[in-house]
């Protein structure tokens, strides 16, 4: 049970124990189907959201934030005992409390998307909402499970990434994991068992030969330690590799802590002089970083024993930004050097590292269905990602397996639309080509061109596609405008009866006009029928003819003709 030990810290009279006495007092007589008393979670969600390092007025939404859903109290009593600033957030959480991914209900998700763009404090609460939820989710109906962790797994997981904080989507995905793949998780726990006790081993005869190269280099790490790879990110690895233990190297990776920058780079060093770098799996995430703000050196080495070992290497601060998450901190550190009050949590859209909380709200208005909707952002914004350049260094965001024209999309569309060709990392490379992290892309266009419905094939973005299709589809009417009518379609009604449809085709073959196409069907009753036939182009004249023509056909009911375009 979370005790309010934590609540001692703030004062009597002040927001926080004032949401708790009300959240209480509201929440009295429920209980979780834990059995727990039901205050026991909004209590877990607050504090989490304290130790994210939030302010006063998210602590308390978090504390109220099923109150007004809940409870006899309602938003009105919240404002007017509370202010405006925290009945918007607890409006915000509560509107996206009935958000049912699974069941395509986009709406909510929409409302979800403009809440946490107008500001960040409501996704940021919300994710703690899910992560308690999730540790207790052992007390749900087994239906509601798997649909619960499905949601995590697909939307929750994936924003915490997105915003930075690592170890919360880390532990989000862990937890989804044995609901998800129960048989999966039961074989990944019984493979890796000894593995990763002889990983852990191995760590401890290689930590001391560390410390001592770093001392010999005149670097005094914060912190030198083993980090072991969460489950469900490394048997989605696993599915990369045949399921083949062996091919993954950072089973257990080396973590490196130091002071500043320079020592980050000081650091590889000795760490490369002592031991041999496996070429290509260098990664300097400092220089650039993740779309998400992650900043790290990543390095993997032939260490003790000839065994691969993978080396991370941050700063302190990048270890506190990568486990936060870069938005939650730098939000935090304009709360407490701006005189304006939370400005920080908003307007998040002018900050680089978020680009995409405006895209994703832009997105919402750009799809006509809830279920193109839907889509679309579980692949563009919610699969696993990469991080390519373009020429000027900026750093694209796009879905794994995404293609140069998925780049040229995400550019501008119009880019997309012209593009002939694609310089990866300074060679000419084929559209269908499929980008990895850190690649640098260069779009060749050409004025005039057009998509190719080939593209369809091989992209891997919902706007990509969606604007291919709208190019064609607009490419097709201009030809047929262009062209002319394409034919001339007559539907003849009659009564059902045999030899109707050779006397029809013969009224066709008489007037020397060929069929390009002919149906017919009968109603359910197999009193009715429907001739569809088609034609060539005819003059107006020759249309009127065989409309006469083929309404004298013995129990014909009605003719009508319409120009195929």
């Amino acid at each position: 049970m979370t005790g309010t030990e934590w609540l001692q810290s703030y004062p009597k009279e002040g927001v926080v124990r004032r949401a708790y006495d009300l959240a209480a007092l509201a929440h009295e007589d429920a209980k979780r189907l834990s059995g727990e008393p039901y205050i026991t979670h909004p209590l877990a969600v607050a504090e989490s959201v304290k130790d994210w390092g939030l302010d006063d007025d998210s602590v308390a939404a978090a504390l109220l934030h099923d109150v007004a859903e809940d409870t006899a109290v309602t938003l009105e009593d919240i404002r007017r005992e509370f202010g405006e600033e925290i009945v918007f957030l607890v409006e915000g959480l509560t509107k996206l409390k009935t958000l049912q991914y699974q069941n395509q209900n986009a709406e909510d998700f929409r409302r979800f998307i403009i809440a946490f763009a107008q500001d960040l404090r409501v996704l940021i609460i919300k994710l703690a909402d899910r992560l308690h939820n999730m540790r207790t989710l052992r007390y749900l109906p087994e239906e509601r499970q798997e649909i619960f962790a499905r949601e995590t797994v697909d939307i929750y997981a994936p924003l915490a990434y997105r915003l930075g904080m690592q170890k919360l989507s880390g532990e989000l995905e862990d937890m989804a994991f044995p609901y998800l793949y129960p048989t999966e998780y039961k074989w990944l726990l019984r493979e890796i068992k000894d593995t990763y006790e002889e990983r852990q081993d191995y760590m401890n005869r290689v930590l001391p030969i560390v410390r001592r190269e770093l001392g010999a280099h005149d670097i005094r790490p914060v912190a030198v330690d083993a980090r072991a790879k969460r489950y469900y990110s490394l048997y989605k690895k696993l599915l990369r590799h045949n399921m083949n233990l062996s091919e993954i190297y950072d089973l257990v990776a080396l973590r490196i802590i130091v002071g500043t920058v320079a020592e980050c780079y000081a650091a590889l060093g000795a760490i490369h002089s002592l031991w041999q770098p496996m070429p290509g799996r260098f990664k300097d995430y400092i220089a650039r970083p993740k779309a998400n703000g992650y900043r790290s050196l990543h390095t993997t080495v032939f260490a003790m024993d000839g065994k691969v070992l993978e080396v991370q290497i941050k700063t302190k601060e990048m270890h506190e930004e990568n486990e936060l998450g870069i938005a939650a901190h730098w939000a935090y550190e304009q709360v407490k050097k701006s005189s304006k009050k939370m400005e920080g949590w908003k307007g998040v859209n002018s900050k680089k590292e978020l680009i995409w909380v405006q895209q994703l709200q832009n997105w919402q208005k750009a799809f006509a269905t809830q279920k193109e909707f839907l889509e679309a952002v579980k692949i563009d914004f919610f699969k696993d990602r990469i991080f390519v350049f373009t020429p000027g260094n900026d750093v694209i965001d796009l879905p794994a397996g995404a293609t140069p024209v998925d780049f040229a999309y995400q550019i501008h569309s119009a880019i997309g639309d012209t593009c002939v060709g694609a310089k990866v990392n300074g060679k000419i490379m084929p559209l269908t080509t499929e980008l990895h992290s850190g690649d640098i892309v260069e779009i060749v266009t050409q004025k005039g061109k057009k998509p190719s419905e080939d593209w369809l094939q091989f992209t891997k973005t919902e706007m990509a596609k969606k604007h291919i299709r709208s190019k064609l589809k607009e490419s097709a009417s201009a030809l047929r405008k262009k062209s002319g009518p394409l034919g001339v379609e007559f539907r003849i009604v009659n009564v059902d009866q045999p030899g109707f449809l050779k006397e029809v085709t013969d009224v066709f073959a008489r007037n020397k006009i060929n069929i390009t196409f002919l149906n017919s069907q009968t109603d359910a009753r197999q009193k009715f029928g429907t001739v569809t036939v088609r034609t060539p182009v005819i003059p107006q004249a020759k249309i009127e003819k065989m409309t006469v023509s083929l309404k004298k056909i013995p129990s014909t009911k009605e003719v009508g003709s319409r120009i195929i375009s």
